[in-house]
């Protein structure tokens, strides 16, 4: 990490998940003003476990979440007063038409000629009866902002797509894990090859199809082991116990508590949405099965290093299992690929490096 931003940079969250506190505060470490992060609580039935920084200075928001799913809405109160108490010469929002207080935000900001970018997934295509009416309002959305960061490359094509100007959207790969220090020792060969999952136990991760999968391979069969807890586990431990009862679930496991897991396995697999712990995976030299998602996977996940499958099929999943478990030795080719991705190119540095050069060039 070499960029520097000299300004004072302020960041607006709806909610601040401990797994960002690390990019955060690496951040601020970049900002020669200091970085002030404003973001709220989740809902209690999110799963999300809060974290705080420590470099960082943090301001709790009152979020008030209105209505639930697709008619989702979330206001923030106490934005205005954060932005007049802390002062940023650069503001960095959430690129949500979800979050009702932004407008005020980007006014607020710009009424004193200082920028705002949104940071986003993208922005994809949307279809149905009034599709064209959302895409207008989408767009009209994102023109209030001076440049967008997007999460992947295919977030920043949606943008772009979307009628925003190519030169002022840029690409910070999503990560939640720093440049590794070292390669990881490589375990002996086994006969009995180890697939990991690690992630919240809910029905969206598609664990059920796991353990099916897994208890459809040929001899010698993969050992299975699921970290994670959440609503789902009763039902998946029930359901292991009937079609795949070697699974062994340890309940769930965070920070250095996760490495005998890594260094145990010989793939790791999502085969749901989600997917913060893929990069710790390939941190640790392991290649990857994850089911195609919101495009963040795109830039993380090649045919050198891994598969990205259709969501939710089932038939993808045996196969893909089953090609991958064919050639061990290719396995630790894929995992070597995995942790130079994550060493060279994926890693938080290079994700803030991202950032302060859209802070420097967005002028």
């Amino acid at each position: 990490m070499n960029a520097r931003y000299r300004g004072r940079l302020g960041l607006q969250q709806r909610v601040l998940p401990d797994y960002r506190v690390a990019f955060f505060d690496m951040l601020a470490s970049a900002c020669e003003g200091g970085l002030s992060l404003f973001a709220g609580q989740p809902r209690p039935d999110e799963g999300i476990v809060s974290g705080v920084p420590r470099l960082a200075h943090y301001s709790a928001a009152a979020n008030v979440h209105i209505l639930d799913g697709e008619l989702y809405l979330c206001h923030q109160r106490g934005l205005t007063a954060w932005l007049d108490a802390r002062d940023p010469e650069a503001l960095i929002v959430e690129a949500n038409p979800r979050y009702l207080a932004t407008a005020s935000a980007v006014r607020w900001m710009h009424a004193r000629g200082r920028r705002v970018i949104g940071w986003g997934l993208g922005a994809p295509r949307i279809t149905g009866l009034i599709g064209g009416l959302r895409q207008s309002q989408r767009r009209q959305f994102l023109r209030q902002f001076d440049a967008l960061i997007a999460y992947s490359r295919r977030g920043a094509s949606e943008y772009k797509a979307a009628g925003f100007p190519p030169q002022r959207v840029f690409v910070a790969t999503n990560s939640v894990a720093p440049r590794p220090s070292s390669k990881p020792d490589r375990k002996p060969p086994a006969y009995q090859t180890t697939i990991l999952f690690v992630g919240r136990l809910q029905a969206r991760k598609h664990v059920d199809a796991l353990l099916r999968a897994c208890a459809g391979m040929p001899q010698p069969q993969p050992r299975l082991v699921i970290v994670g807890d959440g609503p789902e586990r009763a039902r998946l431990e029930s359901l292991a116990r009937q079609v795949f009862p070697a699974t062994e679930f340890t309940g769930a496991k965070h920070g250095d508590q996760l490495d005998p897991y890594f260094l145990q396995a010989d793939l790791f697999v999502l085969p749901g949405t989600g997917g913060l712990a893929v990069q710790q995976a390939m941190a640790r030299g392991l290649p990857v099965i994850v089911a195609r998602g919101d495009g963040t996977q795109d830039d993380l996940i090649r045919e050198s290093n891994g598969w990205q499958i259709p969501p939710e099929d089932f038939s993808a999943l045996c196969d893909t299992l089953r090609l991958a478990l064919s050639d061990v030795g290719k396995l630790r080719s894929m995992g070597d690929e995995s942790f130079r991705i994550v060493s060279e190119e994926v890693n938080l540095e290079a994700m803030v490096d991202s950032f302060v050069g859209a802070l420097n060039l967005s002028n």
